[in-house]
């Protein structure tokens, strides 16, 4: 059962006056990015009531409510219905987000050009102004240049943020370790190439020639290679391993900042966690390598990019480890305590055991709902079953799906579609009439 708004449709808010548009903060509709955030709160918040209020018994139509099943199914469809509207809001709030999230990273791109140069100035008092202080100044200048360019060009897609978005839409940690070291490069490159424009002796062009040589910046030259592969190597896994079926892949509404510290289900990720943060760590280290000496790539200690490298080889082993088919391991005929035993009959609810049903990331309603049990040819999909602050079906370890009446007794194979589009192993069971 779809949920009516008022307001929706006119744009205005119940209660605001005939001259007060709704695109000040009270719409629900999806063509201002207030009105978007707005349709997306309201949508949430009603299916979260609607959720609580079939799991207390209540709302139930009179027609259906004599019959469980009935009841169950009322029930299941009610809230998908009211569940898609909220992953409709949710895709479009997310549209809306990416497309106008590049006008504030390219705001942060020049906050941190002003922020540099704020810190030469301030370290400059006492000290003076030096060439190495305004070939910085001008190569921050460059790239913020460049990124606001190709912020332009992917403005729809998230400017700057275009890059390090997955395949999954979440912010790829990967991407976004490797992005940040080809920056630094770059910037530390043409901080070398401003001060050899403005050198005025042969002896200080040849010094700063020499600060490219490899000898000087293996460390750095070495993290940078690792990373960039890892990137490129972690996309080819994932992608394998999502059409091989071996990988559970939900797309999400839109990247969040949280996703590089995170696994797809928002908990914490180990892996993700320790290469985000150690690699951070070695670029604040080469950044201040820089400063002290800029007039050579970064000397990075090999004792820290080795830790790079270790911590790069922990990601890309989580990597190939996480996931995993869904299986099933037993049908047994559903029962209430105290309920003898009996042969799987048509109409009774079956328990489907196993691990690995519901995908990361897919414990919302709309995509619970894709999931279908095929019992023989029949195709039956999961029912929802609310509880309050979530459902008790289906689960990540248990499905309750009814034997439909369609299905012929005798030796019949059931089979479990996740809402990634997987499909479990197969097993066989005696339905009798």
């Amino acid at each position: 059962m779809a949920v009516q708004e008022t307001g929706q449709s006119t744009g205005r808010d119940p209660g605001r006056g005939p001259g007060r548009s709704g695109h000040e903060g009270g719409c629900a509709c999806g063509d201002c990015p207030h009105g978007a955030r707005e349709g997306h709160r309201r949508a949430v918040a009603a299916f979260l009531s609607k959720r609580d209020e079939l799991a207390s018994g209540h709302g139930l139509p009179a027609a259906v409510a004599h019959s469980a099943g009935a009841s169950r199914q009322w029930v299941s469809d009610a809230l998908t219905q009211s569940a898609d509207l909220v992953a409709e809001r949710g895709r479009a709030e997310g549209e809306v987000w990416l497309g106008l999230v590049w006008r504030r990273t390219v705001a942060a791109v020049w906050g941190l050009v002003a922020v540099l140069l704020l810190v030469q100035a301030l370290t400059a008092i006492g000290a003076g102004w030096t060439s190495a202080r305004t070939a910085g100044l001008l190569a921050a200048v460059v790239v913020a240049v460049l990124l606001t360019a190709a912020s332009w060009f992917h403005r729809a897609r998230g400017g700057v943020l275009a890059p390090v978005i997955g395949e999954d839409n979440r912010l790829s940690t990967s991407r976004v370790v490797a992005a940040g070291w080809v920056l630094f490069v770059v910037y530390a490159v043409l901080v070398l190439a401003g001060r050899l424009a403005g050198a005025s002796s042969h002896t200080e062009r040849d010094s700063l020639i020499e600060g490219l040589e490899l000898a000087r910046g293996a460390g750095i030259v070495t993290v940078l290679a690792v990373v960039c592969a890892i990137a490129v190597l972690v996309r080819r896994v994932v992608g394998l391993r999502v059409l091989g079926q071996r990988l559970q892949k939900v797309r999400a509404d839109r990247p969040r900042a949280a996703d590089l510290l995170t696994d797809d289900s928002g908990r914490g990720s180990f892996a993700d966690t320790q290469y985000a943060v150690l690699g951070a760590v070695a670029l604040v280290f080469a950044a201040v390598r820089l400063a002290r000496r800029p007039e050579q790539l970064p000397d990075l200690p090999w004792g820290l990019a080795v830790m790079v490298l270790i911590s790069a080889a922990t990601y890309v082993a989580a990597k190939y480890a996480e996931g995993g088919r869904p299986v099933i391991l037993s049908v047994v005929r559903s029962r209430e305590a105290g309920d003898l035993d009996a042969p799987i009959r048509t109409g009774d609810d079956i328990e489907i055991r196993g691990a690995g049903f519901v995908p990361p990331g897919a414990q919302s309603a709309d995509r619970l709902s894709r999931m279908v049990v095929r019992i023989g040819a029949v195709h039956v999909h999961v029912p929802l079953v609310p509880v309050p602050g979530g459902f008790s079906n289906p689960s990540d370890a248990v499905l309750t799906v009814p034997v439909p009446a369609d299905v012929e007794p005798g030796r019949v194979e059931v089979q479990v579609v996740t809402a990634a589009g997987v499909e479990t192993n197969r097993v066989e069971i005696d339905v009798t009439d």
